[in-house]
């Protein structure tokens, strides 16, 4: 990789860590967006869409594979280290560790379900990304773009609230509004990604298989 490459890619799969992260410790907050219920990470979660996209069409399959293994690793620390975070005994002086285990002890429970549902959905985007990109030609970005992340936050959704919300919250009600809310994010994002692979595109080696 030449000096802007690897400051492209760096800066990018920081963004993909980022939003994976943020959207794990902070979805057991139920927020309202438009009337619908939904978790507050899914602006987060939904940016993890944006940067896997481009890089599947920037630097091809095997690499965006290679940051969607980034992801699981970061998200399996951050379950060790808040439950550990949870359950370590705190200082005598510190009077806060039920209000902390409130919000962060409902953490490795949700980053489970993260997990499995960043798993799945993330290996079809990237699947259903390149076959549309071939079927294509390599045309048509804003389908695949579109199609691909539809598809695979309709399957996040219903994995991620699913497992991490059966039997406290009504799951129905959160798995529709989190896919509404995330289908308008898809289609707002797709300027966004074209600007990034137009700014990359002619500065980077051609995108691998």
């Amino acid at each position: 990789m030449n000096s802007f490459e690897r400051k492209a890619y760096a800066l990018l799969l920081s963004l993909f860590v980022c939003g994976l992260i943020s959207a794990a410790v902070i979805s057991s907050k139920i927020i309202m967006v438009f009337g619908l219920a939904v978790p507050a990470g899914v602006l987060a979660y939904s940016l993890t869409f944006v940067v896997s996209d481009v890089i599947s069409e920037i630097w091809g399959k095997k690499v965006a594979g290679e940051a969607v293994t980034c992801g699981f690793v970061a998200l399996v620390a951050v379950t060790l280290l808040t439950g550990l975070s949870v359950y370590w005994p705190g200082a005598p002086f510190w009077q806060n560790q039920e209000a902390f285990a409130s919000v962060i002890g409902s953490t490795p429970r949700i980053v489970a379900a993260s997990l499995l549902a960043y798993f799945v959905s993330q290996q079809h985007d990237i699947w259903l990304f390149h076959l549309l990109k071939d079927r294509t030609n390599g045309r048509a970005l804003w389908l695949r773009n579109n199609l691909s992340t539809m598809l695979s936050q309709l399957i996040d959704s219903t994995i991620f609230v699913t497992v991490a919300f059966y039997g406290v919250l009504p799951v129905g009600e959160i798995i529709f509004g989190q896919w509404l809310v995330k289908l308008a994010i898809a289609a707002l994002d797709t300027p966004v990604v074209y600007a990034l692979v137009a700014t990359l595109r002619g500065k980077v080696r051609p995108a691998a298989v």
